[in-house]
């Protein structure tokens, strides 16, 4: 199968190999459904980061997250996750405090209105996950995943 990459980016020249062609291909993919995805968040003003953070803090429960502890779960890097959660402070999305025990920690957890937006977006997510995956049976999207997951385990 002769992959469709080197048209699509209207490239005469043949790529330097598989694994620049596999590389691109990943970069292009994330493009594309990062893409999707930022046009499916829009209408409730979050970026895919600020998405992100808010899941993870839906998941982190009552007690919620240190700053660290957010970047660590990010599924990209944010260089400044202070200035990430002062953006969803400020919409009411979340909260911080500082507990009496260490002053100088500061935990952030979702508001009832984060977990509302969320809760609001769950099913149009879900079925644009549905869609992205649609064309893949299952053999080919678990197969799919396990590569991914083997490139990301390379380093």
């Amino acid at each position: 199968m002769v992959g469709k990459l080197k048209e699509e980016l209207k490239q005469r020249n043949d790529f330097q190999g598989l694994e620049e062609e596999m590389t691109l291909n990943i970069l292009k993919t994330a493009e594309f459904v990062t893409t999707v995805i930022t046009d499916l968040l829009r209408p409730a003003e979050l970026t895919v980061t600020q998405y992100n953070a808010l899941r993870i803090l839906r998941g982190a429960g009552e007690q919620g997250l240190m700053c660290g502890e957010i970047g660590e779960r990010m599924i990209t890097k944010e260089s400044d996750i202070t200035r990430l959660l002062d953006r969803l402070e400020t919409r009411g999305l979340i909260t911080r405090e500082r507990p009496v025990e260490n002053r100088r920690a500061v935990i952030a957890k979702i508001s009832s209105v984060g977990r509302d937006l969320l809760a609001g977006l769950d099913k149009p997510v879900m079925a644009c996950h549905k869609q992205l995956a649609g064309a893949l049976s299952l053999t080919k999207l678990r197969s799919l995943i396990d590569m991914l997951e083997t490139v990301r385990a390379s380093q």
